[in-house]
């Protein structure tokens, strides 16, 4: 069984703002990557987030995706998605 994605409504808001062609590459990677993942830390172009409790992010491009691994109920929540040069600010 693998990990389930939930996109939390901020994240959506900021993914719905990102170009067309982006946003489906992002769609695509979240579909054929992430949901369904047995071990999505393992992904290429994944990293531990720091300052955030079970925080990872994986890299699409410019584009960052961050979110919360939860291996008690096998689920990520993507909190953030964003251009790297913004996405981190304003984490906390």
């Amino acid at each position: 069984m693998g990990y389930r994605v939930i996109i939390k409504k901020q994240a959506e808001k900021q993914l719905a703002s990102i170009e067309p062609k982006t946003r489906r590459l992002i769609q695509t990677f979240i579909k054929d990557q992430l949901e369904g993942s047995t071990n999505p830390q393992a992904l290429s172009g994944c990293k531990k987030l720091q300052g955030v409790q079970n925080g990872w992010r994986w890299r699409v491009g410019v584009y960052r995706l961050l979110g919360i691994v939860d291996g008690d109920t096998i689920t990520i929540q993507l909190f953030r998605i964003g251009h790297r040069r913004d996405v981190y600010r304003r984490m906390n």
